[in-house]
């Protein structure tokens, strides 16, 4: 029997370390002796490959000013690897849809067909400011809308009958960008607002979620797969997760303190502050899992949200802020409840990626693929 269940694993291209970095320009900042691990070529190559070694699909690369540009380290390192997919996230409203699709193009050539692509809209103005963009929340959905209108319309058309586009944002006129035989990569889309549902159930292939306990997203999961459904469109989804997976639950769950006993409480308190300017519906969800609550506790387990899931990255890290956390075992049965409750895709890491990449890979990922829950590796 063959699963469902494709892992995938983070690129640090914003740096690593043994301790919990941030996912912004606060990445650089450890806060025990060992420190930063720089996102080099080099560095980025042992984590791609022992990626590709342990058997996960792709690899996602973030976007943003405080990490490398992931068009460019993604091509680079399809040189250092052989069979690994690129997750590929990129702002929509910061280049042209038809340059993107002519980019996608030439990725799937030059790699045989090794590009997946990550939509990220953005939910920090400020992020967004730095390059020029000042649209709202909703403003930018709107774009994003259109762009992917325009990407699947310049993909799709002869090149005898070229795709023109006119909406609020985009203005295309007769376009079109062979694919050849890999087609348009599948889209991944993320966004909890109303604004970005409205996108994802008409445009993505995979809807991207942060890791909120299972049967808190299933009824998102139930909602948005009918509406799809209804448009004559299917939609899969996938969770983005933080992994800390060993022999025994008490092992896990002591890496879970070091990292907690790392942090400082001045450190907490700037993240907080920042994460709470953003305008991401997603990064308020986040945060509320960490609300109310006063300093750091002395264990880890305090952080506990649900059997195995743990709030702690959250403290000082954008994005994804819970980790799934215990034995292999364990660890293996929780992304099956995750499965369960709708998800098939699985963006996963943890500190440091190149370690932790053979633990789950030998741990819990070889305990999925026992039990038949695993998606071949060229789907």
């Amino acid at each position: 029997m063959t699963g469902n269940i494709h892992l995938h694993w983070y690129l640090p291209t914003n740096g690593d370390s043994r301790g919990l970095t941030g996912s912004g320009n606060d990445s650089h900042i450890v806060e025990f002796s060992g420190g930063f691990r720089p996102p080099t070529l080099a560095y980025l190559g042992d984590v791609a490959r022992a990626a590709e070694a342990q058997q996960f699909h792709a690899v996602l690369t973030p976007t943003g000013t405080w990490c490398e540009d992931a068009w460019i380290a993604t091509a680079a390192l399809s040189r250092e690897t052989t069979r690994l997919k690129f997750l590929v996230a990129f702002r929509p409203g910061l280049i042209s849809p038809t340059l993107v699709a002519h980019q996608a193009a030439t990725f799937q050539r030059i790699t045989d067909g090794r590009l997946l692509l990550n939509v990220v809209t953005g939910g920090d103005r400020f992020e967004q400011a730095r390059f020029g963009d000042h649209l709202d929340h909703d403003a930018r959905y709107e774009r994003t809308a259109e762009f992917l209108s325009v990407v699947r319309g310049v993909t799709s058309a002869p090149a005898d009958r070229p795709f023109s586009f006119k909406g609020k944002h985009y203005d295309v006129r007769e376009a079109s960008i062979d694919t050849g035989s890999h087609g348009l990569p599948p889209v991944f889309f993320g966004g909890a607002s109303p604004a970005a549902q409205d996108v994802a159930v008409a445009h993505a292939d995979v809807y991207l979620v942060w890791g909120r306990p299972p049967a808190v997203e299933a009824e998102t999961i139930r909602t948005l797969k009918a509406r799809a459904a209804a448009g004559g469109r299917s939609l899969r989804f996938g969770v983005r997760l933080h992994v800390i997976s060993r022999d025994t639950e008490d092992e896990a769950w002591a890496v879970a303190d070091k990292l907690l006993g790392w942090l400082s409480p001045e450190r907490v308190r700037k993240a907080q502050e920042l994460l709470a300017k953003s305008e991401s519906i997603g990064q308020s969800q986040m945060s509320a899992l960490n609300a109310g609550r006063e300093g750091l506790p002395t264990s880890a387990r305090a952080l506990e949200i649900h059997p195995g899931l743990w709030a702690g990255y959250g403290l000082v890290r954008g994005g994804a802020g819970t980790a799934l956390v215990g034995s292999h075992a364990q660890v293996a049965d929780l992304i099956e409840t995750y499965h369960h409750a709708g998800f098939d895709h699985f963006i996963l890491s943890g500190q440091p990626h190149l370690e932790e990449a053979w633990h789950f890979g030998e741990g819990a990922a070889a305990i999925l693929r026992a039990r038949g829950l695993l998606a071949p590796i060229s789907s």
